[in-house]
């Protein structure tokens, strides 16, 4: 498994709404596979967001 740092800023940028959801689609580095994919956010605190940052810290 590759070594991979233990904190990491995933990008993503709007692709539609549902219901009461935004889904946004990650925008991995060129080369890079993506980490998450696809992420549902809910429209009351996306708002009309188009560009969302997950950070994610791994913990043992």
């Amino acid at each position: 498994m590759p070594d991979v740092e233990s904190k990491t800023i995933v990008k993503f940028e709007f692709e539609k709404e549902t219901k009461n959801s935004v889904r946004y689609k990650e925008t991995p580095e060129e080369g890079k596979a993506p980490i998450i994919g696809s992420l549902y956010v809910q429209k009351w605190f996306a708002g009309s967001a188009k560009h969302i940052e997950v950070t994610l810290d791994k913990k043992d």
